[in-house]
């Protein structure tokens, strides 16, 4: 039943393992920006999600691209990514309601939690749907890999924009006065 996905698994999975080392390069370069216990909580509260999910996707990818003979075996590890994505998700949401220098919005709560909730709950879905329709469940795992492909480019795009647009001028205004700007 995999059989022509391959193509799919191959460029969602190299999509997926590229943005995992721009991620690293970006945290790299923003790695000069002072630190303070907050803004390092903040930064694995909000950019740890981004790595998790694009290894996620690169999972599946190398799951789907195996060589298998019959979908049941796959379905075990698709409904335990599935569950282990659900919990990690709660896990974020619990993260981002103890952390106190950063106060989200809902574009963050949207792309943060509930995307990646209904991404892993797809995902769990679909392991249960897979050895009774096979079709359907396919579709349901390419569909939870490019939700979860596409809410880690936001988020890692979202990370970096941040950095460099507040937290730089942020600096510069501290460094410049010695004092925030109001």
């Amino acid at each position: 039943m995999i059989e022509g996905w391959e193509n799919f698994y191959v460029i969602v999975g190299s999509s997926a393992g590229a943005l995992i080392g721009l991620q690293f390069v970006v945290i790299t370069l923003l790695a000069d920006l002072p630190i303070t216990q907050g803004s390092a909580q903040v930064g694995r509260t909000f950019a740890t999600p981004s790595v998790v999910h694009f290894g996620v996707v690169l999972l599946l990818s190398a799951i789907g691209s195996a060589p298998w003979t019959r979908i049941g075996p796959v379905a075990v590890l698709w409904a335990l990514t599935g569950a282990g994505g659900l919990v990690y998700t709660a896990t974020v949401a619990r993260e981002i309601r103890a952390q106190h220098t950063y106060k989200p919005v809902f574009e963050d709560w949207m792309f943060h939690v509930l995307l990646p909730l209904v991404a892993y709950a797809a995902l769990a879905t679909s392991a249960g749907l897979a050895v009774s329709r096979p079709h359907p469940a396919l579709f349901g795992v390419a569909a939870a890999s490019m939700v979860l492909l596409f809410v880690g480019i936001h988020n890692a795009w979202d990370a970096a924009t941040y950095h460099v647009f507040v937290q730089r001028r942020q600096q510069r205004g501290l460094t410049r006065s010695n004092k925030p700007k109001e």
